[in-house]
């Protein structure tokens, strides 16, 4: 028996794949994770922006094959920066020539200028060497300090992998001319009624049986194989895929493991309905003014072409950060979203409000050699950890169906 943690993407995804018998143990009420879907007021919210970027044609039809009939919307992104009271074209460091004349000039000399050997391999040392200074100032480093809640020396030059949108000066220079934005995720996919509807595709051949909802794992014995439930019962298990949070994995499995080189972000998100359309063409804008709550906002009116505003929030915080109402953040974030002129006229008619923790895993070379070893003890004992929180890093959800399909066909293999 294949006991399977989390019903999200990933675990469902398993689910799928195998071809063992398996159950899947989920804490919720509800399977999908934090990709979930809110109806509230006639508005369509997900927990935050979910925008699926199919590269694997294969992973592509494995989902829509099974998605229930329904308009889904391929959107080229348009996406900005709100940088001193302006807009200018995403990401900042392809699109200086937009700036200030004296902003722009600082830039160019800087990134012809820089230092492009390191003196150590963090994040922040990493930006600085591809592109300068004032790049990294005005945008860089801010931005991603908000978006992590912490600062970017402690993070491994290679915490964002792909995602991050690289450009040489070369590339820098060509985009004054021939504007060219492509990214991984230039073109998305979003269904009618949400990012929901993966996770119902997903589960569609999942036999009800095999999922256990408001159950949550206490207790994991390696050695007999076994885990303790909420409800006192223990169950055994032949695989154990779990996709909890590894620091949250670990000190069931491995509590001896030194947690310290584990740290994450969570983010605060509102989810706003407005009674009027908005002013912005944008589908989200970045924010790296420390000034401003949010470091991100999204338009879910603009993907759905509907004629009332209807906006996520999110706000980077420590994993601590405990000190804030609902109520005073809300107050904050309107009158932001006033001053940088995404609320003009709009009224507030509905709104909706969670905690996503952790967020974003903070990847370091500590954690990385860490969580190598745990990996290892934990293999040894037919304990997989996988998924974005479970293999603790940075990816994509359609990286978490491969993942997923993957470590199927290395069990496979091995039997």
């Amino acid at each position: 028996m294949d006991l399977i943690i989390g019903g999200g993407i990933t675990g469902l995804s398993y689910a799928n794949f195998t071809e063992n018998d398996y159950l899947i143990l989920e804490q919720d009420s509800e399977l999908g994770g934090y990709c979930k879907t809110i109806k509230q007021d006639g508005f369509v919210w997900d927990y935050s922006g979910h925008f699926f970027h199919f590269k694997n044609r294969d992973i592509k039809d494995f989902v829509f094959e099974r998605i229930e009939p329904q308009t889904i919307l391929e959107v080229q992104k348009i996406t900005h920066i709100y940088y001193n009271e302006q807009l200018i074209d995403f990401p900042f460091q392809k699109n200086i020539h937009q700036l200030e004349k004296s902003e722009f000039i600082d830039c160019l000399y800087d990134l012809f200028n820089r230092d492009s050997k390191p003196v150590d391999e963090s994040f922040e040392a990493m930006l600085l060497s591809k592109f300068g200074k004032s790049i990294c100032d005005k945008f860089l480093l801010p931005y991603n300090e908000k978006l992590y809640a912490c600062p970017m020396n402690r993070l491994d030059k290679d915490a964002m992998g792909r995602f991050f949108p690289y450009a040489d000066p070369e590339e820098i220079v060509k985009n004054f001319k021939e504007n060219n934005t492509e990214s991984y995720n230039n073109v998305f996919v979003y269904p009618e009624f949400g990012a929901m509807e993966y996770v119902k595709a997903i589960a569609k051949d999942v036999p009800e049986e095999k999922i256990r909802m408001n159950t949550r794992v206490v207790g994991i014995d390696m050695a007999s194989k076994t885990v303790t439930l909420n409800t006192g019962e223990t169950l055994e298990f032949d695989n154990l895929i779990s996709t909890m949070p590894l620091n949250r994995l670990l000190p069931l499995a491995l509590p001896e493991h030194d947690l310290t080189p584990y740290s994450s972000n969570k983010v605060a998100v509102f989810n706003l309905g407005f009674d009027s359309g908005s002013e912005h063409n944008s589908h989200w804008i970045y924010f790296p003014d420390k000034s401003i709550s949010f470091y991100r906002i999204g338009f879910y009116d603009n993907i759905f072409g509907s004629d009332r505003m209807s906006l996520y929030v999110e706000i980077g915080m420590p994993t601590d950060k405990q000190d804030f109402s609902e109520e005073e953040l809300l107050s904050t974030v309107l009158e932001d979203l006033r001053k940088a002129g995404v609320i003009t006229s709009q009224k507030l008619v509905s709104h909706h409000f969670l905690i996503m923790d952790p967020a974003y895993v903070h990847i370091s070379k500590d954690s990385e050699a860490a969580k190598a070893v745990a990996m290892k003890r934990l293999n040894e004992n037919s304990i997989y950890s996988i998924g974005r929180y479970g293999a603790w890093t940075y990816c994509s959800i359609e990286d978490n169906i491969i993942e997923a399909k993957q470590l199927v066909e290395s069990l496979r293999a091995s039997s």
